[in-house]
């Protein structure tokens, strides 16, 4: 059998903090902090100074690169080589903290956050058989690129076939389940963390966990699209239910029924409210998790996106005392978000706020938050009754439902009080003439809707391989009709697909807004049974600021597609 190449890398020994210092990079009394951190916490020393951001990791890469006399690699602006990078298998890429970054010469070039560590570099070069060439690459970004490359395929899989192995051919039992779930290092539990670390990682909306029958089919829903994860032995499908239903504390025993419930667990830095829950199926429970981030970042109506004239007026109407602010769209729309950041701009010590939901979703300190449960007949209409009797200076209504749930909002709106909801509607336009279809008195529709906020999400073009799109005949049918892009000169750009983006050309989302303010005008007109009046005159009030509009101006900014374009402009 051959013998592996013996390393040609010899680095010498030097110390970090010494350097960095000759180089005026930290100044001693900054190097004392950090040592006394890297006694206290274990850390090395160069992820203290970080932490403390003394020095930024690109600072800590480029001095141990010219130490070492080696490269240093910035992953965010380089692809690993994808016919080499899985030479190093994920669990091994993971323990050492390192890539494979491609062939060089007749050895491979190896990416790793230490360089210097010789004992984990001459482990690498007997599992991958081959002469090594290191190169620097910061720690956060080589993390999150075998995060990307592997998305934990080969772990969950790994995990799997244990919990296979615990489970054998027979049924999982309750004793069996409890004797496991005391111990962290259960292949289940295991299993599960490792799906959540994945998800955080790559901002997973849902976790969809679908018997069939053969295999355990595990997707995530990402950007708005279904994704497949892992699809391990269909066996793992009772143990990895029934430890999810004892985490929500669901009731194990009743497979018949859906059920629906929700947990909290920290991955990483992360908190995760989750919402669950289970459908019996032909092969087994499918379950469907929601994931909720308490990111407080997030609930800041000025990260939204909001077009600046939109979002002037949105902030006036929520100082408003009094009236109804309706955000409107699909579900998935981000409805929820806009609601949130709306009051956080309103929640402080002097104003009294309620909450109305179904399920609640974030969770905001100083609001008074109820959680609706039908079983129990607490109900929309119910609790906003007595809501009114507490004496709140504004209320969230999740959901305007029903006919009694919104009439009671509206009244809430002309009596004194600021009612913040959400409804299921095509546009903004649209909003008031479903009101009036609910069998809301049209006195009500008109004097208590003070402004109308309709929303989409649409996919943006990942960065790394944005390039100008080729516009089809459909697409450029489509285009034709819209004469502002027309005469801008703008060319539609789209994401060719890379490994940042997963092959997709997509990378995130971002949302797009139009508004309707009741003018007076509007007030009169809804006020009549007159609904293309309204509709005409709706359109006179948006001006350019419609959803169409707005999508297009992402279009010609070349961070979303025509495609994402017609499927937000087409269905309004």
């Amino acid at each position: 059998m051959d013998r592996p190449s013996a390393p040609v890398f010899n680095p010498q020994r030097f110390r970090l903090g010494d350097v960095l210092a000759s180089k005026g990079l930290v100044t001693p009394e900054q190097l004392n902090k950090a040592l006394a951190l890297q006694k206290s916490s274990g850390r090395k020393l160069g992820r203290a100074l970080i932490d403390l951001k003394f020095v930024t990791d690109t600072q800590i890469c480029e001095v141990l690169a010219d130490q070492l006399g080696i490269d240093f690699v910035d992953l965010t602006r380089r692809e690993p080589d994808p016919v080499y990078v899985k030479q190093l298998p994920e669990a091994l890429a993971r323990r050492f903290r390192a890539l494979v970054l491609g062939a060089r010469g007749e050895g491979l070039e190896v990416g790793m956050a230490d360089p210097a560590d010789m004992v984990t570099f001459d482990q690498l070069s007997r599992a991958l058989k081959a002469t090594l060439h290191p190169a620097v690459v910061a720690e956060d970004a080589l993390l999150a690129t075998i995060e990307r490359i592997y998305q934990r395929k080969d772990e969950m899989a790994g995990l799997a076939r244990e919990v296979v192995a615990d489970v054998g051919d027979g049924v999982l039992t309750l004793a069996a389940l409890e004797t496991s779930s005391s111990a962290e290092d259960a292949p289940v539990v295991r299993l599960l963390h490792s799906i959540f670390q994945s998800a955080v990682s790559r901002d997973v909306s849902d976790i969809h966990i679908e018997p069939q029958e053969r295999q355990l089919q595990i997707r995530f829903r990402i950007d708005g699209v279904m994704q497949v994860q892992t699809s391990p032995d269909a066996r793992i499908a009772g143990a990895v239910v029934q430890r999810l239903k004892l985490m929500s504390s669901l009731d194990i025993s009743e497979k018949r029924l859906p059920q629906d419930g929700r947990f909290r667990i920290k991955v990483g830095a992360t908190m995760l409210d989750v919402r669950i829950s289970t459908l019996p199926t032909q092969f087994g429970e499918s379950v469907v998790m929601r994931l909720l981030a308490q990111n407080a970042d997030r609930l800041q109506l000025d990260a939204l996106n909001i077009p600046e004239p939109i979002l002037k007026r949105l902030r006036a109407a929520l100082n408003l005392s009094a009236g109804m602010v309706l955000v409107t769209g699909p579900t998935g729309s981000g409805k929820t978000t806009t609601l949130y950041a709306a009051l956080a701009q309103l929640n402080n010590l002097e104003t009294k706020i309620i909450t109305v939901e179904d399920p609640v979703e974030y969770r905001l300190p100083g609001l008074n938050q109820v959680q609706i449960n039908e079983k129990v007949d607490l109900t929309f209409a119910r609790v906003l009754r007595s809501c009114l009797r507490q004496d709140p200076d504004v209320i969230l209504v999740g959901e305007m439902r029903d006919q009694e749930t919104a009439e009671i909002g509206l009244r809430a709106a002309l009596t004194g009080h600021l009612v913040l909801s959400t409804l299921h509607t095509t546009s903004a336009a649209g909003t008031p003439l479903r009101l009036r279809d609910m069998g809301i008195p049209p006195y009500m529709v008109a004097l208590g809707v003070r402004l109308v906020l309709a929303q989409r999400l649409v996919r943006t073009i990942c960065s790394h391989c944005r390039t100008e799109a080729t516009v089809l005949p459909h697409e450029q049918e489509w285009l034709s009709e819209d004469e502002v892009f027309a005469k801008s000169g703008h060319k539609p750009m789209h994401g060719a697909g890379c490994g940042h983006c997963h092959q997709t050309g997509y990378a995130g989302r971002i949302a797009v807004y139009e508004m309707l303010e009741m003018t007076p005008a509007l007030v009169h007109l809804a006020n009549q049974d007159d609904p293309a009046g309204f509709a005409a005159e709706a359109q006179r009030a948006f001006a350019q600021y419609t959803l169409r509009r707005s999508v297009m101006a992402l279009v010609s900014e070349g961070r979303t597609t025509l495609a994402e374009a017609m499927r937000i402009g087409s269905g309004i």
